[in-house]
This record gives C-alpha cells, sequence and structure tokens, in this order.
C-alpha cells in the first residue's frame, strides 16, 4: 500500500528533531583555576556539536572462496564542539590550560595519571512541548534524548582566524576531544 501525506504527518511525531535545539555539559575543565569559568556560560556559547556516530567493525573471514561477514569491535569517533569566543576568551583560555595541563609547552611533561585530565560530558536533545492553549506563549522544552560521553581530553584547539575583511563575525574555535565511550544515558533530569 502507498503512504499518503497523512501517514507522513500522523508518523513525524513532534514536527522532527531540530538541529539547533541541544545543550553541551561539561562541568569542569581540569586545570582550569580561573574563577572565571562558568559552566553555564559554556553551554552557552558552544554553538555546535554532534551527537555520536555508533559503529561496529566488521571483520572478514575468508571461507571456501567467499568472505564471511562477523561483527567487530566498536570503535568512538573523535568529538567536535565549536564555541563562540568571548572578548576575555575565558573558554578558550580554559581548554589552553587543560590541554597545558597535559603537555606542557616546553618540557613535554604532564599529568601521568589519565584520571587527572579526563573528564564526562553530557550532551542533551531538546524537543519542544506542544501548549494546550494556541494563544500560550511556548511551553518551553523537553530532553527528548541524552548522551554521556565518558573519559573526554581535547586533542585539538582550533585557530582563530583573524582578518581585516572579517568585519561583521563574532569569533569561534573548534575543539577536538578523544572519547573513551560514549553511551545512551537515560537517567531524569
Amino acid at each position: 500500500m502507498a503512504h499518503q501525506i497523512q501517514d507522513f504527518k500522523s508518523t513525524l511525531i513532534g514536527g522532527g528533531a531540530r538541529p539547533n535545539l541541544f545543550q553541551v555539559d561539561i562541568t569542569s575543565f581540569p586545570g582550569s583555576d580561573d574563577e572565571n569559568f562558568d559552566a553555564d556560560d559554556f553551554s552557552i556559547l558552544c554553538k555546535a556539536a554532534q551527537l555520536p556516530a555508533s559503529n561496529v567493525a566488521s571483520i572478514d573471514v575468508p571461507f571456501r572462496g567467499r568472505i564471511f561477514k562477523v561483527a567487530g569491535d566498536r570503535t568512538f569517533d573523535e568529538w567536535t564542539i565549536t564555541v563562540i569566543n568571548d572578548n576575555n576568551f575565558v573558554i578558550r583560555s580554559a581548554m589552553e590550560r587543560w590541554m597545558q595541563k597535559i603537555a606542557q609547552y616546553g618540557d613535554g611533561s604532564g599529568f601521568q595519571n589519565p584520571a587527572d585530565y579526563q573528564i564526562d560530558a553530557v550532551v542533551k536533545q531538546f524537543a519542544r512541548l506542544n501548549s494546550a492553549d494556541p494563544t500560550e506563549v511556548g511551553s518551553g522544552m523537553e530532553v527528548a534524548k541524552k548522551y554521556k560521553f565518558y573519559s573526554i581530553f581535547p586533542t585539538n584547539v582550533s585557530a582563530i582566524e583573524l582578518s581585516y575583511d572579517s568585519s561583521d563575525t563574532i569569533e569561534e574555535f573548534t575543539v577536538t576531544f578523544q572519547v573513551q565511550y560514549w553511551a545512551p544515558d537515560n537517567s531524569a533530569e
């Protein structure tokens, strides 16, 4: 049976997930002693992130001229966020200090115990709530999906391009994290 537009409308619950309704929570950065750092400011200035990819490798096993595929190990991709830079460079400076604690600029020394520099992060995808009263201004959002990234640490803080031609933009930069693993987080808010 061919599907009709009504089938599509009734199946697309909530009008579809929106990629701009998200929040990244990182409560502290190892090595950051800055009293100006605020986790709420970070979650506001974190402009972009990704929900994680899911990878299970395939192992090819030759058998009598054919290839039999079996499931291999799960792997976890790097995770990149984009941050809007404020005038005080608070978040960028915190990221730089975190990386400095991992590997010093001058001699390569740094934290030896992974527990000293690896932290957890959470990404929340929100869904808009419907209002029973159409005259009521939006009734807010609820968490539709949540992922927890375990034992992350930054391996790259990107360059910020400076140019006389860029007069109507705000600086931003990306941070790439290594991820030990992630998992859906079904805990209550």
